[in-house]
């Protein structure tokens, strides 16, 4: 989790002071940039209450600058463009399946490190953040526009239904939502009596392999169907594990494996290392040809209502499944 140092702190804050200052003569926050304040449809002021305390709204936000991937994906699924948005975690500042929608929109720097100064420019009316990525400079980016979040960011149906309460479209939310328990009821119907499935999902980077417990993944294959080997269990997200040794907590009836990081020649390597070792063919998922490699965007890094439908994608593919 980012955490900004005391120093650090403090030249925040100050900047932010100043900016506020500045800015009282150019519109401020909430405006056109022009000098007068942009219409909301209503001046109805509404508290929402969210992990980090209770905010107040007024009216229905057009400026929305987003903090995490998650709630960059989650604004195009309710068909509404951020005017600010953090980088994605790779090479490219977009994931490929949000360029269209989130083309020529500012980044305001990366998830684990937004900037301040670029935030307060795009003058929002609202902030979406995470507990767990910016609980630190929380009450910095509440001074700048009224900032909300949920508490992890993989927890996309909670940002689903906090963006619904921000944007006044708690319908839309629902629909949403609705949609989406009637393509896992689908799935669970096509896959009929080969459901349960015990599943592990397993990371290689560049110096280390990671087992996913709960995260993103994770808690779309358990409301799935899917089972996790006991060790498994639990909210933790996971475990990183830096020994060849501890491939036998790796063991399912099925592996979804993806590699993380930018260095592609190490990563490879480390990947051959490991799935060549004698304890990797031991797997019972490896006897049973049941290894998946799978996309890590849409399994791990977008965090999304639009991401969780392309990782039911994906598993509707691996499993032969009409769509």
């Amino acid at each position: 989790m980012f955490r900004a140092s005391s120093k650090g702190s403090i030249w925040v804050a100050l900047m932010v002071v100043f900016l506020l200052l500045s800015g009282c003569g150019a519109g401020g926050a909430g405006t056109n940039g022009g000098g007068a304040p942009e219409a909301a449809s209503t001046d109805s002021v509404r508290t929402i209450e969210h992990v980090l305390g209770k905010t107040e709204i007024k009216g229905t936000p057009k400026r929305v600058v987003t903090l995490y991937n998650g709630a960059n994906d989650v604004m195009i699924a309710y068909g509404i463009k951020p005017v600010g948005i953090v980088e994605a975690s790779g090479n490219e500042p977009v994931y490929d399946y949000l360029k269209k929608d989130l083309e020529g929109i500012p980044t305001v720097g990366l998830e684990t490190q937004p900037n301040m100064e670029e935030i307060y420019k795009l003058k929002p009316d609202v902030i979406i953040a995470t507990k767990f990525r910016n609980e630190a400079t929380y009450q910095q980016l509440s001074e700048i526009a009224p900032t909300v979040a949920v508490d992890q960011l993989y927890e996309w149906k909670d940002t689903v239904k906090l963006i619904g309460q921000v944007l006044n479209q708690e319908d839309k939310g629902a629909q949403l939502l609705a949609d989406w328990d009637q393509r896992v009821a689908d799935f669970k119907k096509k896959m009929g009596d080969r459901l349960p499935i015990k599943a592990s999902i397993v990371n290689f980077r560049a110096d280390h392999a990671r087992i996913y417990y709960m995260g993103f993944a994770g808690q779309i294959l358990k409301e799935l169907g899917f089972t996790r080997p006991p060790e498994q269990e639990g909210d933790k997200w996971g475990i990183k594990v830096n020994s060849k040794e501890s491939i036998p907590d790796m063991n399912a009836d099925t592996l979804f494996v993806f590699n993380s990081g930018k260095d592609q020649a190490a990563i490879e390597k480390n990947y051959e290392a490991w799935t060549n070792h004698p304890l990797w063919k031991n797997l019972d998922a490896y006897k049973k040809k049941s290894i998946f490699k799978v996309n890590e965007v849409n399994w791990n890094l977008a965090g999304g209502y639009l991401s969780a439908n392309l990782m039911l994608d994906d598993l509707y593919t691996l499993y032969d499944l009409k769509l």
